[in-house]
């Protein structure tokens, strides 16, 4: 089976079709956040309606399970409720939120089970491929993208933790290294270099994949 696209058009297939609508404005989720640092739960759910769309989406491209994404989501914002009293504004509210879920979802990836339960939730199964991709292609043509998405998904699963995280970020997400940088806590030029080492084992391991 022959990988049909690069590897950017590749990371459009599995990136969001819409991307999550921003918070209302910068001041109201600065208005929320202090007011849940004083322990105002209503205002903790407008931060959860707020953010929870794309910290979901980030766990399930990490976990592959429905139920394992649903329950990193949760333990994500219950931290996060917790430790809201210890939160400085001195980031972005949603990159100390995405470290929590990435913490989160390294250590359910560590668990024994989660190892071995293997793909049950396909992405390719969990959201349909982009419809600015598909809407002018035959139907042979998404047979060959649907694999082409799996075949890539597979690969990411087998990169390192730290290149798989940048990939993520940066190549799914879309994310800046600037930002990226902030969630995992290095600097940016240590993220172009995972991200540049990132995509030359992706190469080599689509490559692999590819062959019957």
């Amino acid at each position: 089976m022959e990988i049909s696209v690069n590897l950017e058009d590749l990371f459009e297939l599995i990136s969001p079709e819409n991307q999550p609508s921003p918070p209302a404005s910068s001041i109201e989720e600065s208005r929320l956040i202090a007011l849940a640092v004083a322990n105002d739960e209503e205002a903790f759910e407008g931060l959860i309606a707020m953010h929870q769309d794309s910290i979901f989406r980030f766990c399930i491209r990490w976990l592959r399970d429905v139920e394992d994404a649903r329950e990193a989501t949760q333990d994500t914002f219950v931290k996060a409720y917790f430790a809201i009293g210890r939160y400085r504004q001195k980031g972005k509210f949603s990159t100390w939120l995405y470290q929590i879920a990435l913490n989160q979802c390294r250590d359910r990836l560590k668990s024994k089970d989660n190892r071995n339960r293997g793909q049950t939730d396909s992405l390719c199964e969990l959201e349909p491929v982009a419809s600015h991709c598909c809407r002018q292609l035959q139907p042979d043509q998404l047979v060959v993208r649907d694999n082409d998405r799996k075949i890539l998904l597979e690969a990411i699963d087998n990169l390192p933790v730290k290149f798989r995280a940048v990939v993520i970020l940066c190549g799914v997400e879309g994310m800046s290294q600037a930002e990226s940088a902030a969630i995992l806590k290095i600097s940016p030029r240590a993220v172009e270099g995972r991200y540049y080492r990132a995509k030359k084992m992706l190469a080599v391991e689509l490559d692999e994949l590819k062959t019957p």
